[in-house]
Formats: C-alpha cells, sequence, structure tokens
C-alpha cells in the first residue's frame, strides 16, 4: 500500500510524510513547489513535481506507484491573502481539488484525507467548538475548504469513496528531531513570527486586535503540535484502510491560549521581553478558536505527547536557528 500526500514539501504535509516513513509505509509526495521546500520531503519518499488539478499526471502517479490513499494537504492557506484574493482561493482551494476528487475515484483511489480548517464554524458557536457546531465561514479561505468539505460529502454519497476530513485549530512547533519545520519566510503563524522575532530576524511582533471579546482583547486560539496533528493523520489514514466509514474529526487540544499569552511564553523560554506592535484587526480572523477533541480521542485513540506551551515554542525557535543558521 503506497499513500499519495499532495502538498507533502509543505509545513504540516513534510511533517506527516516523515511520521508516514517512520513506521515503514511506502510514500509518494505531489508539490508543485510554490510554497513547498523539497529539501523538507523526506529522502525515502519518491516526489512528483506538479499539481493537483494536473490530472495526467494525477493518474500516472496513482497508476504507476499503487496509489491506495491520498492525503491532501495542498492549497493557499493565508486568511487575510483570501479577502484579498477571493478567486484566486476558490481556484486554488476548491476547483483543483474537485479535479483530485474526481481523479482518484476515476482512478480507483477509494481512500481520501482532507486538511480543513477550525475557521469553518460560526463566530458565535459555543465553545469549545464539536464537530456539529454551526458553520458559518467569514473568509473566502474558510469558505473554500468548507465547499470541499461539501464536495467530498457528496462525492462520497454517489461513488465508492471514504474520507476522513481534519480541521486543524492553530498549528505550530517542529519536528523533534529538528528534520523539518515552518519554513515559508512570511509565514503568518503566531509562534512561528514569535520565533523569527525572538531570533533578531525581524524587529517586532505584530499584534492584530486588542479590542476583541475575549479575557485580554487579544484572539485566543487553540495551539496544537505540529508533530501531535501528523499523528493524527496517521491514525485516520489506519481507520479508513480498517474499513471505517466517512467522517470530520477536530483537531486541537481543547485548550484556548490568548496571543499575549503566547507571547508571555515566548518570553517565558527566551528569558527576555518580547517586542511586540499592536495594530487593528486582520480581516477574517474569529476572536475565538477552542476544539472540542472528544471525537478523535474516542474514535482513534488519538492522544497527543506535546500538549505543552514551553515544549512547542521551544521547537519553533529551535527550527528557526536551524532553519536559517
Amino acid at each position: 500500500m503506497t499513500t499519495l500526500v499532495a502538498g507533502g514539501a509543505g509545513y504540516i504535509g513534510s511533517h506527516t510524510v516523515y511520521a508516514l516513513l517512520d513506521r515503514g509505509e511506502q510514500v509518494v509526495v505531489l508539490d508543485n513547489l510554490s510554497t513547498g521546500i523539497r529539501a523538507q520531503v523526506g529522502e525515502k519518499a519518491a516526489f512528483v513535481k506538479g499539481d493537483v488539478a494536473d490530472r495526467p499526471l494525477l493518474e500516472k502517479t496513482i497508476r504507476e506507484h499503487g496509489i491506495d490513499a491520498v492525503i491532501h494537504f495542498a492549497g493557499s492557506i493565508v486568511v487575510p491573502e483570501s479577502v484579498a484574493d477571493p478567486l484566486g482561493y476558490y481556484e486554488n482551494n476548491v476547483s483543483k481539488s474537485r479535479t483530485l476528487i474526481e481523479t482518484c475515484i476515476g482512478a480507483g483511489v477509494k481512500r481520501l484525507i482532507f486538511s480543513s480548517t477550525a475557521t469553518v464554524y460560526a463566530e458565535d458557536a459555543s465553545q469549545p467548538l464539536a464537530e456539529e457546531a454551526r458553520k458559518a465561514p467569514i473568509s473566502p479561505y474558510a469558505r473554500s475548504k468548507l465547499m470541499t468539505e461539501w464536495m467530498l460529502e457528496d462525492a462520497g454519497r454517489a461513488h465508492d469513496l471514504r474520507y476522513t476530513v481534519l480541521r486543524y485549530f492553530n498549528v505550530a512547533g517542529a519536528d523533534p528531531g529538528g528534520r523539518t519545520g515552518q519554513s515559508t519566510p512570511a509565514a503568518t503563524h503566531l509562534i512561528k513570527r514569535a520565533a523569527q522575532v525572538a531570533l533578531g530576524r525581524t524587529p517586532h511582533l505584530d499584534i492584530f486586535g486588542t479590542d476583541y471579546p475575549t479575557p485580554d482583547g487579544t484572539g485566543v486560539r487553540d495551539y496544537i503540535h505540529v508533530s501531535d496533528l501528523a499523528a493524527a493523520h496517521l491514525l485516520a489514514l489506519d481507520s479508513l484502510r480498517a474499513g471505517a466509514p466517512s467522517t470530520v474529526y477536530n483537531c486541537g487540544y481543547g485548550r484556548g491560549l490568548s496571543v499575549r499569552q503566547v507571547v508571555a511564553g515566548v518570553e517565558k523560554v527566551i528569558g527576555r521581553s518580547l517586542p511586540v506592535k499592536e495594530g487593528p484587526r486582520r480581516p477574517g480572523d474569529p476572536p475565538t478558536l477552542i476544539s472540542d477533541p472528544s471525537r478523535i480521542k474516542a474514535a482513534l485513540g488519538w492522544t497527543p505527547v506535546h500538549d505543552d506551551l514551553d515544549g512547542i515554542i521551544a521547537s519553533a525557535i529551535a527550527w528557526e536557528q536551524r532553519f536559517n543558521s
């Protein structure tokens, strides 16, 4: 059995590739390298440079490598960018996902895992968020993810395709072994940006919004270590291979931390103050996102092992030092 990882040269994708390789899986990575980095793909994985919208290439790759499952990470992920370029996001995240799904069905691939987002939930939904909570995405990015969820749901009913949707909360940290990490220089992830500031590579950390209806006025998020998220993908893959029906899982720790709390955590790890600059809210950012991860824990036995803010921050800083050294 061989797994195709679309977008496997990116942040979460590369961690999942290493997790698959570490347990002896056969892996093929498909990535157009628009944001991914070839050097971060595990050496034991086969690599195909290309786009998920390239149907002939997809068909050839599935056929030649005997692909039995696809993990779909490929897409654009920056919320403010999606507000400025909604049609680009619908093209990259929805139209291309449609091609991938259709090609999988036509080629006989019956298992697919899709990277979705916690931002599909309504701002006024009760926290922590269960998978059944009301959906009302407020950015084109989040809408594009929910549209793809709908496509999978409809395609799963009409065809022999089973899928797992994983709704990510805020992913952070880096591989404990130092093999890969968040490598996009202009990444908007809070802990990534804080690590850059801590190392003096960025003059200050921007705090976007201090007037949210939260305890300290800054946005509250559920931060999950990327290695724990990679482990969730492997459990989802095993479940699909064992015949589990299509489903959706939240991926988070069930713990909310504000931007100011994360800044304090970074300051604790580095032992000094972090220069910050407060500014207005970014378009498309909800005030609070906290997961209810009880479903994935009960169904898949997912047990986080990196649920420690200090450790998440330390791994991000260690990777930033190594990546830019």
